[in-house]
């Protein structure tokens, strides 16, 4: 295989390249599993520290902090919810940390400073080296416009690190918005390269079914990620959790809701309040009938609750967001201290961060639909180094079981991910030593071509591989026509595969993997012979691109070609109906209402095209045409620029070739248009190519005109039906061309 294209391959892998330092030597306070984290951390420079709680995050953000401050010769920053800085300072300061609290630019020095988000505003970013987002999961609770000025505020900041034990707790997308603060990858890449939007709605995005491993090996390389240190290949058995005994108290309540339907009937997040309102008094009661001498931690979501509770608990101290900053810190402090039995409070004030594991009561008076908020909160008490049983006390009104049944079917998905994630790191530490390369062709066929498989009949030949290192082997001036759509740029990814074009960062990386195939079929055609390819342009979007508009991907793939040396030939537009398009992609242009509201927003619909490039040098077989089988009246119509008559829906059925990874972008090309290049620019028995062979479109029609064909793909699934196709198709022609 070519050295020079095998280096592209690797180079083209989505993995986050390191650039940071090499580390000190660790202290000795750290475990082990710390000290493996921290390394991995400083020498990739920007990076993500996604421990599970009590495995110690804090230690790794300080060394991370040290380590980076000294290097750089900058303060480093430590940015931290409310009420965690005195914490992480007093966790500082007992390991010999040098370490402050700061609440504006005037207070830093050197070393470690921690503030508390809500003070961004008052410091300098360009004054440090090193910048640790504390509870790093925070990013999401910010509006669009506050994550945007946190990205851009230490874009140039060298030592980056989030830390976090729910990085992404409801939406993988969330891990978008962490790769995009460290600076490996911004989030719309993310979504474009392993996601899939379902539904037109850009909040709802699901990973590819081939995109589950990959995905996460990516995250690997980039994040450390584990529940326990066996995650990591170190001893896990100092890290146990106690047991947790959730107890649920149906709390009654006497009224009726808002419709008249007794409180039997589900909560959901429109009439939640009101029921909340409603039964605030009973679920009080019934929490204060459980307080003995024990410390206790109290959660309510609404101030309707803590006032119910202040009312029922007379000793509850409760912090509030209307304290001070002072305030809530030196009434938490007292609650660690022990001078305050039973503390009232919100997980959205006080449930991150926070090492609570001395206490090992709580109680949930209400809470929301949010399942990070219940599993963060329950974590303050029940987490690693936690020496007792933990109970929490769960008071559910009547009709407020939605909110359990939503929250359970989270904590499944969060399950599913923390597996996920899990594993990834499983395999990132078995192969730690291995090299990965990214195509290795080992099947050498009838044809002589080394690939991954291939397939024969008597006039066609199928080859499973890479279609650039296929053709690189194919010999020169032996095709006589090329037809094919390749890729559009990376709007979709067909294959976890590296050598999948549409596995592109972006249209730059896209351009430079189709030229290496264009360049080898300059060679492989025959001279004076075409090449017809079949394109589309590409919407933009605001998500994605900044601007809605058009990008000319056809411009793209004929600059492609005439570097290459082969010459524009034609360029025939394919109409398509501007309804279905509107129909199928709701495009803010075609919608009949941006017409009424302003049209300069308004647009065309899109068409296809299919460019065709001459490759240089006489033609030694010229194609002809009979005036009988090609009258006048056809090539006047098949002479217009613009082909109306293409039928979108006349293709091969392409279910049967979906397996169980696939999505929804498998788009054969139209028949009719297939048929129409073969007959106007080839000869009955020349060899036909296509190198993105797909279902066998190409073939099927070569085979019918009376061609013979070669076609590459590189999925598996893909290759096998399009076998079976141009099985049938031979078969077929054999049989109609018996009969004439």
């Amino acid at each position: 295989m070519d050295a020079e294209y095998l280096t592209f391959l690797a180079r083209k892998a989505p993995i986050a390249n390191a650039a940071g330092m090499d580390p000190a030597d660790m202290p000795e306070h750290m475990f082990d599993y710390q000290a493996f984290a921290t390394r991995f951390c400083l020498r990739q420079g920007r990076a993500a520290l996604f421990l599970d709680t009590g495995l110690g995050k804090t230690i790794c953000e300080l060394e991370f902090a040290r380590q980076a401050s000294e290097h750089t010769g900058l303060p480093a920053l430590i940015l931290t919810p409310l009420a965690v800085a005195r914490q992480i300072e007093r966790e500082g300061e007992r390991f010999g940390y040098e370490i402050r609290v700061v609440r504006e630019q005037s207070e830093v020095r050197g070393g470690i400073n921690v503030c508390n988000y809500d003070r961004l505003d008052k410091l300098d970013a360009a004054a440090f080296g090193c910048v640790v987002l504390d509870e790093s999961s925070i990013l999401k609770s910010f509006d669009g416009k506050t994550t945007r000025a946190l990205i851009g505020t230490f874009a140039a900041t060298p030592f980056r690190l989030c830390a976090t034990a729910t990085p992404a707790p409801n939406d993988h997308i969330e891990l978008g918005t962490h790769a995009e603060f460290l600076g490996v990858m911004t989030q719309s890449e993310m979504l474009i390269r392993w996601f899939l939007n379902d539904s037109n709605d850009t909040g709802t995005w699901r990973l590819k079914g081939h995109a589950v491993e990959p995905f996460w090996d990516w995250m690997t390389s980039w994040a450390v990620m584990a529940e326990t240190p066996a995650d990591l290949g170190y001893d896990g058995s100092r890290h146990v959790l106690p047991p947790l005994d959730i107890v649920r108290h149906k709390v009654a309540a006497e009224g009726r809701a808002l419709d008249g339907t007794l409180f039997g009937a589900d909560v959901s997040a429109t009439n939640m309040f009101a029921v909340k309102r409603r039964t605030a008094d009973a679920r009080a009661a019934a929490v204060a009938a459980l307080i003995d001498d024990d410390q206790w931690l109290l959660w309510v979501d609404t101030d309707a609750e803590a006032d119910a509770v202040r009312a029922a608990v007379p000793q509850a101290v409760e912090i509030r967001g209307s304290q001070s900053a002072e305030q809530k810190e030196s009434r938490l402090a007292d609650f660690i201290d022990g001078k305050t039995q039973v503390l009232l409070t919100k997980s959205s004030i006080t449930g991150q961060g926070l090492n609570l594991q001395f206490c090992n009561r709580m109680a949930f008076v209400g809470r929301s639909f949010s399942y990070e908020s219940w599993y963060q909160a329950v974590r303050r008490c029940w987490r690693f180094g936690q020496m007792r049983p933990v109970t929490v006390h769960l008071m559910v009104a009547e009709g407020e079981d939605q909110i359990g049944r939503v929250i359970d079917r989270k904590a499944e998905s969060h399950a599913e991910m923390k597996a996920a994630m899990r594993r990834a790191m499983q395999r990132k530490v078995g192969r730690a030593s291995e090299v990965r390369v990214p195509y290795v062709p080992t099947f050498e066929g009838a044809s002589g071509i080394m690939s991954l498989n291939e397939r024969r009949g008597e006039r066609w030949t199928a080859i499973n591989g890479d279609c650039v290192d296929v053709v690189r082997q194919l010999p020169d001036a032996s095709v006589g026509f090329a037809v094919y759509s390749p890729p559009f740029s990376n709007l979709f990814t067909y294959s976890a595969s590296e050598c999948d074009m549409g596995n592109s960062a972006d249209d730059a990386e896209f351009a430079e993997h189709y030229g290496y195939l264009v360049r080898d079929m300059m060679r492989v055609m025959m001279p004076g012979r075409l090449v017809a390819v079949h394109c589309s342009d590409i919407p933009t979007t605001k998500w994605k691109d900044g601007v809605i508009g058009i990008n000319p991907l056809s411009d793209t793939i004929s600059a492609i070609h005439r570097a290459a040396g082969m010459v524009l030939h034609s360029k025939v537009t394919i109409w398509k109906d501007p309804v279905v398009e509107m129909t199928r992609t709701k495009a803010l242009g075609l919608l009949y209402k941006q017409l009424k509201k302003d049209s300069t927003r308004s647009r065309v619909g899109m068409p296809d095209y299919l460019l065709v490039f001459r490759v240089p040098g006489e033609n030694a077989e010229p194609v002809g045409h009979d005036e009988a089988k090609f009258p006048v009246e056809q090539w006047q119509k098949w002479a217009s620029p613009v082909w109306m008559d293409i039928r979108q829906t006349n293709t091969l059925n392409v279910a049967i070739a979906r397996d169980d990874k696939d999505e929804r972008h498998l788009c054969p090309l139209q028949l009719d248009l297939i048929e129409r290049a073969l007959v106007l620019w080839s000869n009955p028995g020349d060899l036909v190519l296509s190198p993105f062979m797909g279902v066998g479109s190409e073939g099927f029609m070569a085979l019918n005109q009376r061609r013979r064909f070669l076609g590459v793909e590189l999925k598996d699934a893909y290759w096998a039906v399009a076998c079976r196709n141009l099985d049938n198709a031979e078969r077929n022609a054999a049989d109609l061309f018996a009969v004439a």
